[in-house]
């Protein structure tokens, strides 16, 4: 088999590392791929938004499968091309990628279909929005998300009126997210700690992956703008059996079963971004694709055939799939540039990677690298995320560490506490 990987992320670097050591997989091939990526598939320097280009490429090397990393060729309609040309593609078409590219399609589709979420309000016009802060319903803290895309960054929680017309006008007056601050939902803050749930699904089977917990804000205990992910942990303790059920029962299956009543099979991987309030949990977001750094993850504990699920998804025959995850737990930690998640500087030696992955236990994965001659060099916010399989919690976070400390990039920074909510729970 075959395989090309688009992207050019963390989460595209598990993705081939996943597939690459399944036993059909002959070869896997990356667009465009970063500098860790190239050591394991073959990169090609193509654009995800050139959909010609990539269907020249798929034709050329005789690709059998296509799976979509990112959330922008979704959204662009990537998987439509493909399927067009009876490509296999794993991943949501344009219609259904909506309920991450367009935030006020997912709030008016859950409130169609009473999908458990936060009470909202959407607003084209900033006078109008401003003004809405004014009525007496409104309670702070309060979240603004921009309607588009925005590298996971578009969303603002507000302490004050003061901050949230700040916010406002940031988004939609300054343009700070572009066209994505066209429209902004304001919305009710939900209380309690996060989950990222994450199924495959062919449109009408589910497969839950096992659970994951982003730590979205840059710095230690929350604190700081929200970033794409500085860390994550997976462990079966986090959400439990019972909680999991409920969230397939009333938030996923419903999800699917009306995008498919909607017109709008959803065929990949959905990802719900979860509050776990005291009235049970909550949608936050959803996203049309494997989560990053969540993926980092929840990959490495998957113990059946990835090629197989992904060949079962896009064939629609996921009903057939066992899927078989380890019990041990994993721990990822994100390693960031100076200035992340605001500006930042680029082409800074990397070093240390042999070391810290002399321990069998971590896999270092590349988020913006890129090969300068023989030396590697930072070429993103999120430069690298080390991960790793243990036993349990404690001696995944541990070897996780130990990884970090033996890697170096002028101005590197990261977060200190991964996996700690897990440990307090745990204790």
């Amino acid at each position: 088999m075959r395989i090309l990987v688009i992207g050019s992320g963390g989460r595209e670097h598990a993705l081939v590392w996943k597939l690459r050591g399944c036993a059909r997989v002959q070869e896997v091939l990356c667009a465009p791929g970063n500098g860790g990526i190239e050591d394991t598939a073959r990169c090609v320097a193509v654009s995800p938004s050139d959909h010609g280009a990539i269907l020249e490429l798929v034709r050329r090397e005789r690709i059998d499968m296509v799976v979509i990393g990112p959330e922008a060729p979704l959204a662009a309609g990537l998987a439509d091309t493909l399927r067009a040309q009876s490509v296999a593609v794993l991943g949501p078409g344009r219609a259904a990628a909506q309920l991450e590219s367009s935030k006020v399609f997912a709030k008016e589709f859950m409130a169609r279909h009473g999908i458990p979420t936060a009470a909202f309000s959407v607003h084209s016009d900033p006078r109008e929005a401003i003004a809405r802060l004014d009525s007496r319903e409104m309670r702070y803290p309060l979240v603004i998300k921009a309607d588009g895309l925005a590298a996971g960054k578009g969303v603002i929680v507000a302490q004050s009126r003061d901050e949230a017309r700040r916010a406002i006008e940031s988004m939609m007056v300054e343009r700070q997210f572009g066209a994505a601050g066209d429209r902004v939902v304001l919305e009710e803050f939900l209380e309690g700690p996060e989950a990222s749930f994450i199924v495959f699904t062919d449109g009408e089977t589910i497969i839950p992956a096992v659970p994951a917990q982003d730590h979205k804000a840059v710095y230690d205990h929350d604190q700081g703008p929200n970033t794409g992910g500085m860390g994550a942990y997976s462990t079966d303790r986090i959400l439990g059996h019972d909680l999991e059920s409920t969230i397939l029962s009333s938030i996923v299956r419903p999800v699917v079963d009306a995008m498919r009543a909607e017109g709008a099979p959803f065929q990949g991987i959905l990802y719900t971004g979860l509050m776990l309030t005291s009235n049970g949990p909550r949608v936050l977001e959803f996203n049309v694709r494997m989560g990053d750094p969540e993926g980092q993850v929840i990959l490495p504990r998957l113990e059946s055939d990835f090629a197989g699920l992904c060949e079962s998804l896009c064939l629609g025959k996921l009903a057939a799939y066992q899927a078989a995850w380890s019990q041990k737990a994993a721990v990822c930690v994100v390693l960031a540039s100076a200035g992340y998640p605001g500006a930042y500087v680029k082409g800074k030696t990397v070093t240390g990677l042999k070391m810290a992955e002399e321990d069998g236990r971590v896999v270092v994965f590349h988020s913006g690298t890129r090969r300068q001659g023989d030396v590697l060099v930072t070429d993103g916010g999120r430069v690298l995320g080390v991960t790793a399989l243990a036993a349990d919690l404690p001696a995944a976070v541990i070897s996780a560490y130990e990884a970090v400390n033996k890697i170096y990039f002028e101005g590197m920074h990261y977060r200190r506490d991964i996996g700690a909510r897990g440990l307090a729970k745990k204790e």
